[in-house]
């Protein structure tokens, strides 16, 4: 079998690195558009996204419901705090056995963010929003903003955000 590394993927996909941490690079677009709060929004786009061990993908929102899909690596972590203020980590993965999911799903206006708990590891995903992705619908946290509002989950937070936007 062969053994690929991230620098592998990361050459070999041409992934960028992605403001919320880890990289990745559009991988499909629809052509189809349809008005979503007042504005065309394909209907669905994806991406590949590698995280490294070393790497967060720090605590952000969406508008759209978004789609996981394991592809290579180590399982992916996702933490989500829901808008009920309810926390949830589900593991990204195909060891089904040990309860690892080959996809997942999060629901629009779900704070969410994914890490790499294997050492010197790396995660390859695929991730499809539906409606389509936009940076206008894209919000990152800080540490204080998620604080302020969740304090019950003060370790992931601390663990999951910036303490400044970069």
């Amino acid at each position: 079998m062969l053994k690929f590394s991230a620098q592998y993927f990361i050459k070999q996909l041409n992934l960028a690195e992605h403001p919320e941490g880890g990289y990745y690079i559009s991988s499909f677009r629809a052509t189809d558009e349809l008005a979503v709060r007042d504005v065309q929004r394909p209907i669905y786009t994806s991406i590949y996204f590698l995280l490294r061990s070393q790497d967060i993908s720090h605590l952000h929102r969406l508008q759209s419901d978004e789609l996981w899909y394991y592809h290579a690596g180590s399982p992916l972590t996702v933490h989500m705090i829901f808008p009920d203020g309810t926390y949830e980590a589900k593991k990204l993965g195909l060891n089904v056995e040990a309860g690892e999911v080959p996809q997942i799903a999060v629901p629009k206006n779900t704070i969410f963010g994914s890490s790499v708990e294997d050492s010197e590891s790396f995660s390859l995903v695929g991730c499809m929003v539906a409606p389509g992705f936009d940076f206008a619908d894209f919000e990152l946290f800080t540490q204080e903003e998620l604080l302020a509002d969740y304090p019950q989950h003060e370790g992931v937070i601390r663990k999951m955000t910036y303490k400044t936007i970069k």
